[in-house]
């Protein structure tokens, strides 16, 4: 299955486009289900999560983190370049993003132009986010 890749996109973003690319053809229970403990165990080593992230990510979606991707754009954080420059965390921060449960307020700030200021109140990766928004070379010009 052929993928473009966004430079902003960890393996763990691309994996889970994969998997709702083959839910086009299958339900994500049946993708799920079909993979015994062993690939399971595999596919979360190789992206540097556990078994029960790997679950909570596939669940979740593509586009669980996409609110974690409109804040940095709010703050002026260049997603690609944070991407780039902290893989890990942002690996990290896309995992805490996408399980976490206060997305509703999120998407509401972000739609009321107030997740600059709010975030800070609930949001699971306001410290790395703050520490980017320190470093110069991660800001949008």
């Amino acid at each position: 299955m052929g993928m473009t890749t966004r430079p902003h996109e960890t393996l763990t973003s691309r994996f889970l486009h994969w998997c709702a690319k083959a839910w086009e053809a299958t339900t994500e229970a049946d993708v799920i289900g079909n993979l015994d403990d062993e690939t399971l165990r595999e596919i979360a080593r190789d992206c540097c999560v556990s078994p029960e992230q790997i679950l909570q990510l596939v669940k979740a979606g593509p586009h669980g983190a996409d609110e974690m991707v409109a804040l940095m754009k709010a703050l002026n954080i260049d997603a690609d370049e944070a991407s780039l420059a902290h893989p890990g965390p942002f690996r990290d921060m896309q995992i805490t993003c996408t399980t976490c449960t206060s997305k509703e307020r999120c998407r509401r700030d972000l739609a009321r132009h107030a997740a600059d200021q709010e975030f800070i109140h609930y949001c699971g990766n306001a410290e790395h986010l703050n520490g980017m928004r320190a470093e110069p070379r991660l800001l949008v010009s």
